[in-house]
């Protein structure tokens, strides 16, 4: 894919320097949509805002490319953490112009047109633009009233039957924002991805710290308190949103977003809390309310607008010949977690074949999406490991059962898939784990022989866990038990991911710590498979 490199890390670092200067001034942090096709109607009454405050304080962002188009998102929040969840806006609609240009200076604009920011969807904007070139670099931004927004940068694929060379993208999860600051969005937003998927854990839904943690930041009971309300969620994801490197890398480049738990609850599994007893009914109004502040923050489509509880996050994207993704929810359908959930040993319930992670509708289209794409690579984006992890050396074995350790005969049914439909060249991509893990994944793992059918890169997480280590106690635990698992590094940071016709490579970044800002980022592993030979072939396990 061609690559405009103007947009380099000095133009990141001033876009991020005025967004933390907006941000600071707007939500006093001290340091820190909707879809104009779907309310044509309402543009009638709305006017630009007349507000005196800077309302772009949450930046903006795109997502969901395909080769004619993209999403563009920002919300409107002069106060973003005004604890009525309105982020300082009146209740009523208001005119946001949004523009497109081939370059970040607009004197070549080549899309343009006006949205309805509406209190409904918490005055967020989604302007779904098509008609674009497939392999192309564009810039946008958004006005209202005498304010501009940051520009941003976003990338379509290629067209779908277009041949490719190269591919980057990044893989993120799990951004508490107490346990330290976001450093490795920073260094993402200068690695010139073309895409970047974010696995899960956009938000953490536990009480805050008073003193704020690493960010030592002052808040409101009402802000730190568990969300369980729309305007608590809408808050929590205003304080996350609020960070400045989290924006660079969101104006960067077009991010792919799934949920896990922590947007809604810790460990949720469809109707079911983590809070024992809970009246699932109960559950739902809670999960309608995380479900559409959820969309209201992020860049999603349409299709991904929630209907009460339900939303469907499941979805393909294609990259030309290259690659096909299977955006996979492993949430919203699958069974309570067996025995109780936890770390169990000899639990019979893990093994019953009635049990699904992701449900049996989204299984079959997975399947019948893996057998029919066509594409040289299928990578899957997961939110929790698939490969077996045997957390102790000892007899008998303990297995997490929030994991896919916990469905076993629905991981069975996915290697299955995997080997009689021909998937060409099965890739995992997973979060959840607040640590780099790489693996092969056997189709029986106890069994080192086994034949391998795919291979899992599990990235560590942005700040979960705060500084880390390079090989704690739990790493070589797992290592010495595991066989097929290659790879174990508990820092925070990211993936880089380099696919071509040849092979599929992950760089595993990590910094050495996150409990201050301006930290370095290093390559610690980089690990590579080959196209037509499953399994991890090359090993190199060299800092730089």
């Amino acid at each position: 894919m061609a690559r405009n490199n103007s947009w380099g890390a000095e133009a990141v670092r001033g876009r991020r320097a005025g967004i933390e200067r907006r941000a600071l001034l707007a939500a006093g942090l001290g340091g820190l949509g909707m879809y104009a096709a779907g309310f044509t109607h309402a543009k009638a009454s709305a006017a630009p805002l007349a507000s005196t405050e800077y309302p772009f304080t949450l930046g903006v962002a795109s997502g969901d490319p395909q080769p004619s188009g993209v999403v563009l998102w920002t919300r409107l929040a002069p106060e973003p953490l005004a604890l009525d969840g309105r982020g300082g806006m009146a209740d009523r609609r208001v005119s946001v112009r949004w523009e497109m240009a081939h370059d970040e200076r607009f004197r070549t604009v080549i899309r343009e047109g006006e949205a309805p920011a509406v209190p409904e969807l918490g005055h967020s904007v989604h302007v779904e633009v098509n008609g674009l070139k497939p392999g192309r670099e564009y810039f946008y931004r958004f006005r209202t009233g005498k304010f501009e927004s940051p520009v941003g940068r976003t990338r379509t694929p290629p067209a779908t039957s277009a041949d490719l060379s190269e591919l980057r993208f990044g893989v993120a999860s799990c951004q508490v924002w107490w346990g330290g600051f976001y450093t490795a969005y920073r260094h993402m937003a200068e690695d010139d991805l073309d895409v970047v998927f974010h696995l899960g854990d956009y938000i953490y839904e536990n009480t805050i710290p008073a003193d704020g943690l690493h960010r030592k930041t002052a808040l409101p009971t009402e802000i730190r308190n568990e969300p369980l309300s729309l305007a608590d969620y809408r808050n929590r994801h205003a304080l996350f949103h609020s960070d400045p490197d989290l924006q660079a890398a969101h104006a960067a480049a077009p991010f792919v977003h799934t949920w896990d738990d922590h947007e809604v609850d810790d460990n949720w599994a469809g109707d079911i809390s983590r809070d024992i007893g809970q009246d699932p009914a109960e559950f739902r109004v809670r999960r309608a309310a995380a479900a559409q502040a959820y969309y209201e923050n992020l860049p999603l489509r349409l299709p991904q607008k929630p209907s009460g509880p339900d939303i469907q996050l499941y979805r393909t994207l294609t990259y030309g010949r290259l690659a096909t993704f299977h955006v996979l929810d492993g949430r919203m359908f699958r069974d309570d977690q067996a025995c109780g959930d936890g770390t169990k040993v000899d639990c019979a319930e893990r093994l019953d074949p009635a049990r699904t992670m992701l449900g049996f509708d989204q299984e079959s289209w997975l399947y019948d999406g893996l057998a029919h794409a066509g594409t040289t690579w299928n990578v899957l984006a997961n939110q929790v490991p698939i490969t077996q992890c045997d957390l102790d050396t000892a007899e008998p074995m303990p297995l997490f059962m929030d994991a896919w350790d916990g469905y076993k005969p629905a991981r069975d049914r996915l290697f299955q898939a995997f080997t009689e439909r021909s998937v060409a060249n099965p890739v995992v991509v997973s979060g959840d784990r607040h640590r780099h893990m790489v693996s092969d994944l056997k189709a029986n793992f106890d069994d080192p022989d086994s034949p391998t059918v795919a291979v899992e890169f599990t990235g560590t997480s942005v700040t979960s866990g705060q500084d880390g280590a390079d090989l704690d106690e739990h790493d070589r635990t797992v290592l010495a038990a595991n066989p097929h698992v290659k790879f174990m590094n508990s820092q925070r940071g990211y993936i880089r991911m380099t696919v071509t016709p040849e092979r599929c490579q992950s760089d595993h970044l990590v910094t050495p710590y996150v409990s201050t800002p301006g930290a370095p980022i290093s390559t610690r592993a980089t690990f590579v498979t080959e196209a037509g030979s499953p399994g991890l072939q090359l090993d190199t396990q060299s800092r730089t």
